[in-house]
């Protein structure tokens, strides 16, 4: 089940937490090769190194700017100088920084849509010319998150930038129907990561041990696991999924529209 026996995949964030640990998924899900993207380097190789050594699937790392549209060419040029095809794009790597509608800056904001919107654009445009030239059906699972649906006010504009890519998600999977070319996305929730650790004490104030304090208000007592959505990512890349596409996936513990008594309000007024 949930087998890619064969297959290329490029997965990009696949430095650290999620990505990380969608490409060693692929990878012991029987890939032919990998090519994982992001800033760090000396990470970069180390992750790539480690597939590799765990699983002998041929793991490359390409460093790569999401918001630099030649540089997202570039990467998908180098896949395919070390692969004849790409079968499998996951586009996992996201900027999560806060903000509210008043805070924002120009900077952050173009920041964001350059990171989860515009680097997935181009890396799928240049991925599906590859795959449409050779007639590869094709498989592309895009991240997304359960703010694209609303989204709490400190995260404007990456609320904003992932319901753009649902509509990107939406708008490829329907033009590339007739090329059997399969595009969906993950829309999931709080999630235990490096990144989110990373947000937790820095934009948050949160100690060390905050992961132990939210996982006993949780509904499953915990936050969603890497590998678990990683599984989930198999499963969109593999046969097993069959025609499903255009798909959107709602992956948390929670039901969106579900309220115990009344509909929720932010906890204060917005303050300049």
């Amino acid at each position: 089940m949930n087998r890619v026996d064969g297959k290329v995949a490029i997965v990009t964030g696949g430095t650290q937490g999620l990505g990380k640990a969608i490409a060693m998924n692929l990878a012991k899900m029987g890939a032919k090769g990998i090519v994982t993207l992001g800033r760090n380097e000396q990470r970069g190789e180390e992750v790539a190194n480690s597939i590799h050594q765990e699983t002998g699937c041929e793991t490359h790392f390409f460093k790569t700017e999401l918001s630099d549209v030649n540089n997202c060419r570039e990467a998908i040029s180098f896949a395919l100088k070390k692969f004849p095809q790409i079968d499998i794009l996951v586009n996992a790597a996201g900027l999560t920084d806060r903000g509210n509608i008043v805070e924002t800056s120009e900077e952050l904001f173009d920041k964001m849509i350059g990171t989860n919107v515009k680097g997935p654009f181009f890396l799928i445009q240049d991925a599906v010319k590859d795959m449409i030239k050779k007639e590869v059906k094709g498989s592309i699972i895009n991240i997304g998150s359960q703010a694209a649906l609303t989204g709490q006010p400190f995260l404007a504009s990456y609320s904003l930038s992932k319901g753009a890519l649902a509509t990107l998600t939406k708008n490829t999977a329907f033009a590339l129907l007739n090329n059997n070319i399969r595009v969906n996305q993950l829309n999931i929730g709080w999630m235990a990561s490096d990144g989110e650790h990373q947000i937790q004490t820095k934009f948050h104030g949160a100690p060390d041990n905050w992961l132990e304090d939210a996982a006993k208000e949780q509904p499953f007592k915990r936050l969603l696991g890497t590998e678990e959505v990683a599984k989930a990512v198999t499963f969109l890349a593999s046969n097993d999924s069959g025609m499903m596409t255009g798909s959107v996936i709602d992956f948390d513990q929670s039901v969106v529209g579900g309220y115990p008594f009344s509909p929720p309000k932010p906890p204060t007024k917005m303050s300049l």
